[in-house]
C-alpha cells in the first residue's frame, strides 16, 4: 500500500495540464516528425470557410437527392417491406412456387352492415364484379354472390364471416394479373378501390374495410418516415440544449449538432446509392440513420472538448481575443492528432463491428451491414475535417467560460481513488449485476413480425387481424412443400405421413407443372407460433424418397436463424480479431484489447437480458407504447451486438486513449487512470447522455422493431457509460497494474516502431 500511494505521487509530478502534451521520454523516434494528422488539422485551420461551405454543400445537395431522387423515385418511395429472410430450403420453394404460380396481388375489401341474403346486395356485389373485371390490370375477381346459391352455397363459406349466424360481414377478393407492377399496378389498384368505395356507397348502413399488400407496405413505410422526423425532432434540439449545459455556451453546442445534421445528410444519399443497387428495408433508414446522429454527436462533443482544452492551454489565463491564428492552428493541430486519432480509431472499430454483419446470409443483415459502414465513414469524416474548421472559426468563442486550465482533481479522479481502494468488491458487485441482468437473455426467442411491426389501430393492422379472425378459410397454409415428383407421389405422401402428424387438419397436394407438385400443410396455430416451427422441423425429418423443400412464415424463420446461428462465430472472430489489432496498434498492450472486448460481451449480454425482459416478457409495455409479441424481432440481436459493441468501443475509445496518453508519457498507472477518467469522465458521460437523448426520441415512434433497437442500445449505452467505463475499468486496471501494458517482447519492439501514437 504504502509503495502505491508513493508511486502515485511521483505519478502526479509528472502530470501535465489538461490541455498540454505530455513530454515523451527522451529519444523517442516520434520527437522529430510532426503527425499526419496534426498536419491536416493545421492545413484545416488555414482554410476553415471553405472547409464548411464544401460539406454545406454537400450536406444540402444530398438531402434533395434523398427526397427527390436522381431522375427517379425519393429514397423513401425505393424502401422494400417484408420479413426478412436467409437463403435456404423456405427461399428456394418459394421461388419454385413463384416461378409456377406466379404471384398475383390481391385487394380485399370486407363490407359490415347489411342482409347478406338482400338481393339489393348481392345486386351491388354483382355490378362492382363487372366494373372491377373491366379495369385494366384485373386478373380475377370472388365473392360469396358469384355462387347460384349465394352465401347459402357451401363453397361461398371462405368469404362469410366464421362463427356467426347468419353470418354479419363478407369479403371480396381482387386479384391483379401476374408481373404487374410499378406504375401501371398503382393505376388498377386505384381504380379497384374506387369501384369498392362505390359500391358501398350503394348500400346503406354498410361498412367497408380496404386491404392490400402495397397498402400495408406503404403504412409500413409511411409509419418509419414519421418515425424517423419524430425522433430527429426529439433528439437534435434535446441534445442541443443538454450541449448548451455542458459546453456554457451556444457556439460550442451548436458545432456537434451541425455535424451531426451534415452527417445525416450524407447517411441519406448514401442510403439511396445503396438503394440502387440492393434492397432496403424500411427500417434500414431509422437505424442507420440512427447510429449516424448517435456518432457524429459523439465526435463532434469529443472534438469540440479537446480543442477547448487546448485553447486553453495556449491561452495561458490570458484573455480569449487575444489568442492569434497561429495559436489557433497550433490548438487546431494538437486537438486533430489527439481526438481526431480517436475518431479515426472509433470510425474504424465501428465499421469493423459493421463489418461482422456482412457475414450473415440475410440479405436484409447485409443490407444494413454495407449502409452502416457508409454512415460511419461520413461521420468519421465530418468528425475530422469539418469539426476543425467549426473549431477554428469559433475559436475564441469557445473560451467564452474563461481560459483557465481545468483542474486535474474532481469528481471523475476522486471516483476513480475511490474504486482503487476497494477494486475487489466493486468488480466482483458489478460484474453480478450485470450477469444477473444478462440472465432473461438465455430463453429468449426469435420472431419475423408481419402486421405486428405497425401500432395496434393502425388501418390494415385491424383490417389484417380481423381477416385473420373472420375468414381462417383464407389463411396462408402453416406450411408449404414443393416436391419434385408427380401429382400422385405428393398425394401419396400427404395422405400417408403429413395428414397424420399432430396438428394437422388438412393436407392437400396440387400440381405445379413440369415435374413438381405442391402440398398445402393446414394446422391451427398461429404462422410463427412454436407449434408451426415444430411442424417445420417434423415435416424435414419425414422427407419422401423425392427431393422436397418446406417453405411458409414458420420455415423462412428457421431459416433465418439457423443462419444467424451460423454466421455468428464467424463474425464474432472478425470483430473480435480486428478490434484487438486496433487497440494493440492504440496502446501497444495485449491486455487491454482483451479486457475491452471481455467487459463489452457482459454489457451487450446485460443489453440483451434487458431487451428479452421488456419486450418479450412484456414488461413496461404501457410505459413504453407496444404491444408484445411474446418474442424478439430475428434481426434485432445481431444489430444490438454490432451496434452497440461498436458505441461501447467509442467509450473505451475516449477514456482509454487518454489514459494510454498520460501513460506513455511516464505517469504511474494508477494516477494514469485517475488523471484520464477526470479528463474523459464528462465527455463519455456527456457524450452517453446525448446517445440516450438519440435513441429516446426513435423509441418514442410507434414502430415496434425500432422501439426494441432504441431500447437495447439505450440500455447498452448506460451500463457501459457508468457501470463498466465509471467502475469496472478502473477496478480492473487498479488489479492488474503495471500488467495492463504488458504485451511479448517482439510486439513491444514493433509497436515501439510501427504503432499508432498520434
Amino acid at each position: 500500500m504504502t509503495d502505491r500511494r508513493s508511486s502515485t505521487r511521483r505519478g502526479r509530478h509528472t502530470a501535465q495540464a489538461p490541455g498540454s502534451a505530455p513530454p515523451r521520454p527522451a529519444g523517442s523516434h516520434r520527437t522529430q516528425r510532426q503527425p499526419g494528422l496534426s498536419r491536416w488539422g493545421a492545413s484545416t485551420a488555414d482554410h476553415p470557410w471553405r472547409v464548411v461551405l464544401t460539406w454545406a454543400v454537400l450536406a444540402v445537395a444530398a438531402f434533395l437527392v434523398a427526397a427527390a431522387g436522381v431522375g427517379g423515385p425519393s429514397l423513401f418511395s425505393k424502401l422494400s417491406t417484408g420479413e426478412p429472410t436467409a437463403p435456404g430450403e423456405a427461399t428456394t420453394g418459394r421461388d419454385l412456387l413463384a416461378a409456377a404460380e406466379p404471384d398475383r396481388p390481391a385487394i380485399l375489401l370486407t363490407v359490415d352492415g347489411v342482409d347478406l341474403v338482400s338481393p339489393a346486395v348481392a345486386t351491388a356485389a354483382a355490378a362492382a364484379t363487372a366494373d372491377i373485371a373491366a379495369i385494366d390490370g384485373v386478373a380475377d375477381v370472388a365473392s360469396p354472390f358469384e355462387f347460384p346459391a349465394g352465401t347459402a352455397d357451401p363453397r361461398a363459406a371462405a368469404f362469410v364471416t366464421a362463427g356467426s349466424t347468419p353470418p354479419k360481414a363478407f369479403l371480396m377478393v381482387t386479384r391483379l394479373e401476374a408481373g404487374l407492377e410499378g406504375a401501371a399496378q398503382d393505376r388498377a389498384e386505384v381504380a379497384v378501390r374506387a369501384a369498392y368505395t362505390r359500391m358501398g356507397g350503394t348500400l346503406p348502413g354498410a361498412s367497408i374495410a380496404i386491404g392490400s399488400g402495397a397498402a400495408l407496405g406503404d403504412e409500413i413505410v409511411g409509419q418509419m418516415e414519421a418515425d424517423l422526423r419524430l425522433g430527429e425532432g426529439i433528439a437534435l434540439p434535446l441534445s442541443f440544449a443538454l450541449m448548451v449545459v455542458v459546453f456554457g455556451g451556444f457556439v460550442a453546442a451548436g458545432m456537434p449538432i451541425i455535424g451531426a445534421v451534415v452527417s445525416i445528410g450524407g447517411a441519406l444519399a448514401a442510403l439511396y446509392g445503396f438503394s440502387t443497387v440492393m434492397d432496403l428495408d424500411a427500417a434500414t433508414v431509422n437505424v442507420v440513420t440512427l447510429l449516424g446522429l448517435a456518432l457524429s454527436i459523439d465526435y463532434g462533443l469529443l472534438f469540440v472538448s479537446r480543442a477547448r482544452e487546448e485553447l486553453r492551454a495556449l491561452a495561458e489565463g490570458r484573455p480569449a481575443a487575444d489568442l492569434t491564428h497561429e495559436q489557433i492552428r497550433l490548438a487546431m493541430a494538437r486537438t486533430t492528432a489527439t481526438a481526431g486519432r480517436t475518431v479515426l480509431f472509433s470510425g474504424v472499430t465501428v465499421a469493423i463491428s459493421l463489418a461482422g454483419l456482412m457475414v450473415f446470409r440475410s440479405p436484409t443483415i447485409r443490407a444494413i451491414g454495407a449502409a452502416g459502414m457508409s454512415v460511419v465513414l461520413v461521420a468519421m469524416l465530418v468528425g475530422v475535417s469539418m469539426m476543425p474548421a467549426l473549431c477554428t472559426l469559433g475559436a475564441r468563442r469557445l473560451l467564452a467560460r474563461g481560459t483557465e486550465t481545468a483542474p486535474d482533481e474532481g469528481v471523475f479522479s476522486r471516483l476513480a481513488a475511490a474504486v482503487h481502494r476497494r477494486p475487489w468488491v466493486v468488480m466482483i458487485a458489478t460484474s453480478a449485476l450485470l450477469l444477473a441482468m444478462a440472465v432473461p437473455a438465455l430463453s429468449m426467442r426469435l420472431t419475423s413480425s408481419g402486421v405486428e411491426l405497425v401500432p395496434v389501430g393502425s388501418p390494415q393492422r385491424d383490417f389484417y387481424e380481423r381477416l385473420d379472425r373472420d375468414f381462417p378459410a383464407l389463411r396462408a397454409p402453416t406450411a408449404t412443400v414443393v416436391v419434385k415428383g408427380s401429382l400422385q407421389q405428393a398425394q401419396d405422401w400427404a395422405q400417408g405421413t403429413v395428414a397424420r402428424l399432430p396438428g394437422v387438419t388438412q393436407a392437400q397436394a396440387r400440381d405445379l407443372g413440369d415435374g413438381y407438385a405442391a402440398v398445402a400443410v393446414h394446422t391451427g396455430a398461429a404462422p410463427l407460433d412454436e407449434g408451426s416451427r415444430a411442424l417445420v422441423e417434423t415435416l424435414r425429418a419425414n422427407r419422401p424418397a423425392v427431393p422436397i423443400w418446406v417453405t411458409g412464415q414458420a420455415a423462412a424463420l428457421l431459416d433465418l436463424t439457423g443462419s444467424i446461428a451460423a454466421g455468428a462465430p464467424y463474425a464474432g472472430l472478425l470483430v473480435v480479431f480486428a478490434t484487438f489489432v486496433l487497440l494493440f496498434l492504440m496502446t501497444g498492450s495485449v491486455v487491454i484489447p482483451v479486457k475491452a472486448l471481455a467487459l463489452n460481451v457482459v454489457s451487450l449480454g446485460a443489453s440483451l437480458g434487458a431487451l428479452t425482459w421488456i419486450f418479450q416478457d412484456g414488461h413496461l409495455a404501457s410505459a413504453l407504447g407496444f404491444t408484445s409479441v411474446s418474442a424478439i424481432e430475428s434481426i434485432i440481436p445481431p444489430l444490438v451486438i454490432a451496434f452497440g459493441f461498436g458505441l461501447s468501443m467509442d467509450y473505451e475509445l475516449f477514456l482509454i486513449s487518454r489514459i494510454a496518453e498520460l501513460h506513455q508519457a511516464g505517469v504511474e498507472n494508477n494516477r494514469a487512470v485517475e488523471l484520464g477518467l477526470q479528463r474523459s469522465g464528462r465527455i463519455v458521460t456527456s457524450a452517453a447522455a446525448l446517445v440516450v437523448i438519440v435513441f429516446a426520441g426513435f423509441i418514442a415512434g410507434k414502430m415496434l422493431i425500432i422501439k426494441e433497437m432504441g431500447v437495447a442500445l439505450t440500455v447498452a449505452v448506460l451500463l457501459d457509460a457508468t457501470l463498466v467505463r465509471m467502475l469496472l475499468v478502473p477496478a480492473t486496471m487498479e488489479l492488474l497494474g503495471e500488467r495492463n501494458w504488458w504485451a511479448p517482447a517482439p510486439l513491444a519492439r514493433w509497436h515501439a516502431r510501427h504503432g499508432i501514437q498520434e
